[in-house]
């Protein structure tokens, strides 16, 4: 695994955070390890960068029957840390991620970041 140079905070938005307490305490363990491991500077196949140009990522779990997504962004503007802000999630059954819930995230990037700069 490889190490990333600052220090990083993983924060849910609340349609991320609506999504994560619906989810079963396995599932939420998960990810919260992921979570854990992505703010300790760790880098691995639970978050990655979608083929977007976007910027936008996700954290990837999954169990024996379905693949459970939450998408988010970085926001690296502050000189203490970089923020880690997670949009909505999804669980499927395929491994495809739509096309409209890239646009969702990217949606809710460009109005975090409008919202900020006021």
């Amino acid at each position: 695994m490889k190490r990333l140079k600052r220090k990083i905070e993983v924060e849910l938005l609340k349609e991320a955070e609506d999504y994560f307490l619906e989810l079963t305490d396995k599932m939420q363990g998960k990810f919260l390890r992921a979570f854990d491991k992505t703010e300790s500077g760790l880098k691995g196949s639970w978050f990655e960068k979608l083929n977007s140009e976007d910027g936008i990522f996700e954290f990837r779990e999954r169990d024996q029957e379905k693949f459970y997504r939450i998408f988010a962004f970085w926001d690296g503007e502050s000189d203490s840390k970089t923020l880690i802000l997670c949009t909505h999630g999804l669980d499927k059954k395929t491994n495809k991620t739509p096309k409209s819930d890239i646009e969702r995230a990217i949606k809710i990037k460009k109005q975090y970041f409008k919202d900020k700069n006021k």
